[in-house]
């Protein structure tokens, strides 16, 4: 939005798990932002309201997330800033906000675009074939399903739609091949991911970071600490893991311990980047590209993931990047690493490299501007 806003005017109507006025976010979006309006999600309580919904969901014909982001404040806001001002473009982010009703007819109707940060329903599908508990595989191979009928009809009800990866532009492409499509990858701001000159750091020192309240990060980190650590810590028992992150679930907090530190949220991730020796990304769930890897690259720091963690990123293994997919060949990277500082920062230095050439905020806002142009151009041609 920031990128956008400094060629067009950009507005912004959210409907938000936190409090409007919490925070300083509500006040940094106002400085890149025309208008701003915040509604606070009157379902986003707590566990046992989720576990409400979930079972509402069960005898519905529709997806938790599409009743969970469901709201009548907000269609009522939609149609109140539709009716009172020309918008050129309409971009939902997340298909599970794509079911809001937009007025207009034909030219005076303002496009319609789908950020797809993931395809949603193929990151379900992958956590039910994942699955050990019996009710939760049930539970998420009933809501994938529900998950891509409802995309489906997003795609086919927009007038283009936004991707992150060539994974997911096949998959929409198979599923709808009328639609106007293209790929706008996650970048990073490169110029803040930056290391500063002369920082060190901790040659023991693992980091695993993202958001601890979205479950293939849960995954991530206790399949590395039950699986992995051990076998790193066995040639070398010096090595400490922190796992940084907002909302870490009971699971995580337990792994805390001697080779462990869980610290929950922090001010500013690029002091625990940088105070890191290499960065891990053993995810073994998720969709679309991951932030943290593009994040980690752009300080320059070496990066081990598995071929799921890296999935739709560029990324040569041995190049940029190195790569296992099992807890030994993980381990087995990861001790290489920590064993050559040379071949870390070589690694580092390349990644940081791709990611500046290719990764970038700025190259993503302008691929999707261009996508918005050709869509405006497409409609005003007919």
């Amino acid at each position: 939005m920031s990128g956008l806003a400094r060629t067009q005017r950009v507005s912004l109507l959210s409907l938000s798990d936190a409090e409007p006025a919490s925070g300083d976010s509500l006040s940094a979006t106002q400085q890149y932002c025309e208008r701003v309006e915040v509604i606070r999600n009157p379902r986003a309580g707590g566990l046992a309201a989720k576990r409400g919904l979930q079972l509402a969901s069960i005898a519905s014909n529709r997806s938790y997330e599409r009743l969970m982001h469901e709201h009548a404040d907000v269609q009522r806001a939609l149609d109140s800033w539709l009716s009172r001002e020309h918008f050129d473009v309409v971009q939902f982010e997340f298909p599970y906000m794509s079911g809001y009703r937009v007025r207009g007819y034909g030219s005076s109707r303002p496009l319609l675009c789908l950020d797809e940060h993931n395809i949603e329903y193929d990151m379900l599908r992958r956590v039910a074939r994942s699955e050990a508990g019996l009710l939760r595989r049930a539970y998420c191979a009933l809501g994938w399903r529900k998950l891509r009928a409802e995309e489906r009809r997003s795609w086919r009800r927009m007038d283009g739609c936004v991707v992150t990866s060539p994974r997911d532009i096949a998959l929409l492409a198979r599923d709808a091949p009328n639609a106007a499509r293209t790929i706008v990858p996650n970048g990073v701001d490169v110029d803040y991911f930056k290391r500063a000159p002369g920082a060190a750091s901790d040659p023991a020192t693992l980091l695993f970071f993202g958001a601890m309240d979205y479950f293939p990060n849960t995954d991530a980190a206790l399949y590395f600490v039950r699986e992995v650590l051990p076998i790193i810590a066995a040639a070398r028992p010096d090595v400490r893991l922190r796992i940084v992150g907002r909302k870490p679930p009971a699971s995580v907090l337990a792994l805390a311990g001697a080779q462990v530190e869980v610290t929950g949220l922090v001010d500013d991730v690029r002091a625990e980047i940088t105070r890191a020796s290499l960065v891990i990304a053993p995810l073994r769930l998720g969709g679309g590209t991951r932030l943290k890897i593009l994040e980690a690259m752009s300080m320059g720091a070496a990066v081990v993931s598995t071929s799921l963690g890296a999935e739709g990123l560029e990324l040569g293994h041995e190049r940029e990047i190195l790569v296992g997919d099992t807890p030994q060949a993980f381990a087995a990277a990861t001790l290489r690493l920590l064993g050559a500082p040379e071949l870390r920062d070589a690694l580092g230095a390349r990644a940081r490299a791709r990611v500046a050439c290719d990764y970038s905020w700025a190259d993503a806002v302008g691929r999707l501007a261009e996508f918005h142009a050709r869509l405006l151009g497409r409609r005003a041609a007919r």
